[in-house]
């Protein structure tokens, strides 16, 4: 008897807050000044060395007998922690955007109520935040299923709306690729007996909203490698601003420790420091708008180098399960006798396939009651009933005419002529045999993505070879590949052939990306460099994997390429321009600073600043908006174009190289005349 049960009231499509910048900026303000906490700002070691300067310079300016007037020092000091400011404000945005949707997805799951499964199979109610992989839910019409799972009985239309942005609802059942249900989406017709694959706080929607919101995110291998890159600069330009003053009072003259602290702010690379945390909260999460979820960013970075591309046919290239489509009798035996036997043949065959074939025929044969059934296996690729002395098999061409103890030479001709027509037309034929007699044909269809073909070009494109692999004989494989577009195929691959590619492509120096959905899938999703699951595939293809594609799109991986890419040429393009900064701040202080005491060096002042000063204060306050305006840039990445690494380097160097090096000099003068024109200096 089934127990009424109270779930949230939450829409099947509830819409996603605005994260549309304009309505960010208040929030990440706020959270700008929270994040001045040297808790938080020693996760940027170059913004810290920028706020210990800005609270130095502080209490110089407060001290009496200031080496600089009480205006300088004040206005200096104000620049530097508005720089800190700007670059708490560039992470908090970022952070910000993705905050709506985490507090929509979380709303899903508040207050959600499960039908457990207890020890004496009664289904009982409990909140679903106590759930424990393993656990046995109920799910009916109506009803959110409670946490991540696999379907082991029943068959169910879900909406997925919330988690993908889908509107029409897809089917789960048992028993094949399509068997994964995602927690917070609404089963909407019949039922699903689900069991519980994650932990609370480990599901598909935790991930997302740790995710969206950056409160886990782990530093990636590159921004691990550039933070120790900006931290050697950084300790660099200290000691060689540490030794000025020795230098100047050998000559002499004397430098106010100010100064000193707005060079060292100038000098070390505060434009990629402040903006990096956001370069790479805002890479993910311009992936999870994808719908893909990222268990690691090293996965990410890495899709952004993939140079091969394994693809599972089903369910990736193609929509998922074959379908059967015709019953091709041999010569003198009925249509009929071919039906019955291919419907007794796949009563014990679970997969979608087999399901498929009952529902051709019409369904479950009359009588079938004392058969003992063979299951469909991937090693024997048979599936088969023995009933009242007969053995009803069906399967792949090869392994059935194994079975019956015959070759392809001894095929009839009609039968050859059929299996070879479907072969070449991309679909997948089977025999049905009776004892060992061939019955006939059973022709399944594979029907490959609208899109896909185009979308490969993209890949190629970019450098990226497309390798179709597949358990289907060499002539179907073939026929799907040329419909499909890719570059490369392996016809009836096992999982261990699978593997065996990868590592050989990696052998080379390759990294290789890899797109599935079955069990069959995990072990090469595994040894992947980027293993990419689709939503809809198996439970343990989800785990194998580094990523999930919610949208179950194959190509989806060109997306998740591009975001890789992204991440890597925006971070090395604004540090190219971080570093072209330096050279025009040179011409801009260090004449100001040391012309009074060697004269010689006025000659380096090609920007006839107004005075030493006005030359400091004008590369403090550039330093401080240069951040803000690249925030922008920042939260969106630099765009990458399908041309080669080459190209792209050479782009880059002239864009953000030399605008490095001319847009300081522009800036710095525009604001040294606003300066002395408004008397501030």
């Amino acid at each position: 008897m089934n127990m009424p049960l109270e779930t949230a009231a939450v829409a099947a499509a509830q819409p996603v807050a605005s994260t549309h910048l304009k309505g960010l900026w208040l929030p990440a303000l706020g959270q700008a000044f929270l994040k001045l906490d040297p808790r938080q700002l020693r996760r940027a070691p170059v913004m810290l060395v920028v706020a210990l300067t800005a609270v130095a310079t502080t209490v110089l300016c407060l001290l009496p007998n200031a080496a600089v007037s009480a205006s300088l020092g004040a206005q200096l000091a104000l620049w530097l922690w508005f720089t800190v400011l700007f670059a708490n404000f560039a992470e908090a945005l970022a952070e910000g955007r993705g905050r709506a949707r985490a507090d929509s997805l979380r709303s899903g799951s508040q207050g959600l109520l499960a039908r457990r499964q207890d020890a004496a199979g009664a289904f009982q109610p409990v909140p679903a935040g106590v759930l424990r992989v393993g656990d046995i839910v109920r799910v009916e019409a109506g009803e959110m299923i409670p946490a991540d799972g696999e379907v082991i009985d029943g068959i169910a239309a879900v909406d997925e709306a919330a988690i993908t942005g889908e509107s029409a609802p897809v089917i789960r059942e048992s028993g094949g690729d399509r068997s994964a249900v995602t927690g917070n989406t609404r089963v909407v017709s019949d039922w699903l007996l689900v069991r519980v694959s994650s932990n609370p706080g480990e599901s598909t929607v935790d991930r997302m909203i740790a995710l969206v919101e950056g409160a886990r995110r782990q530093k990636t291998p590159n921004e691990i490698a550039l933070d120790s890159l900006l931290i050697g600069l950084t300790l660099i330009f200290v000691m060689v601003v540490a030794s000025l003053q020795p230098f100047a009072l050998y000559a002499g003259g004397d430098l106010p420790a100010v100064y000193l602290l707005a060079l060292l702010v100038t000098l070390i690379p505060t434009t990629i420091g402040g903006l990096l945390s956001a370069i790479g909260i805002a890479g993910m999460d311009r992936l999870v708008r994808l719908n893909v979820i990222a268990k690691s960013g090293r996965a990410v970075e890495a899709a952004g180098d993939v140079q091969v591309l394994l693809l599972d046919k089903t369910g990736t290239i193609t929509f998922g399960n074959r379908r059967c489509t015709a019953l091709l009798p041999a010569p003198g035996v009925s249509r009929d006798a071919l039906a019955a036997a291919a419907a007794f043949a796949s009563l014990a065959d679970s997969t979608a396939e087999g399901k498929s074939i009952l529902q051709f025929v019409g369904g479950q044969p009359p009588v079938a009651e004392g058969g003992t059934g063979v299951p469909f296996s991937a090693e024997t690729r048979l599936s088969g009933m023995d009933l009242n002395g007969m053995r009803y098999r069906k399967g792949a061409v090869d392994a059935l005419l194994a079975f019956v103890g015959s070759t392809r030479s001894e095929l009839a001709a009609p039968i050859a002529r059929e299996v070879d027509r479907i072969a070449q037309r991309g679909g997948t034929p089977l025999l049905v045999s009776r004892d060992n007699n061939l019955l006939g044909v059973i022709e399944l269809t594979d029907v490959v993505k609208p899109g896909i073909r185009e979308r490969f070009a993209s890949l190629r494109a970019l450098g990226i070879r497309t390798v179709m692999v597949t358990g289907d004989n060499p002539l179907t494989a073939a026929a799907i590949a040329a419909e499909a577009g890719v570059d490369d195929v392996i016809a009836e691959a096992t999982p261990l052939r699978k593997l065996e590619r990868i590592r050989a492509e990696q052998e080379q120096g390759r990294l290789v990306a890899m797109c599935g959905d079955g069990a069959n899938d995990a072990p090469a999703l595994a040894q992947a460099d980027v293993g990419v699951a689709m939503n809809e595939g198996t439970q343990a293809a989800r785990e194998a994997a580094n990523m999930v594609d919610l949208d179950s799109d194959p190509t989806k991986l060109l997306d998740v390429v591009r975001v890789g890419k992204e991440l890597l040429v925006t971070r090395g393009a604004l540090t190219t321009f971080s570093v072209a900064n330096d050279v025009a701040k040179y011409f801009a202080i260090l004449p100001a600073l040391f012309a009074g005491i060697y004269p010689q060096l006025n000659v380096l002042n090609i920007m006839h600043l107004a005075s030493p000063q006005s030359a400091i204060l004008s590369a403090i306050v550039f330093n401080a908006l240069i951040i803000i305006v690249l925030v922008p840039l920042a939260l969106r990445g630099v765009r990458v174009q399908a041309r080669s690494a080459a190209h792209l380097l050479r782009r880059n160097l002239l864009i953000y190289g030399l605008g490095g090096l001319v847009v300081p000099f522009v800036g710095i003068k525009l604001i040294d005349l606003c300066l002395t024109g408004l008397g501030l200096v």
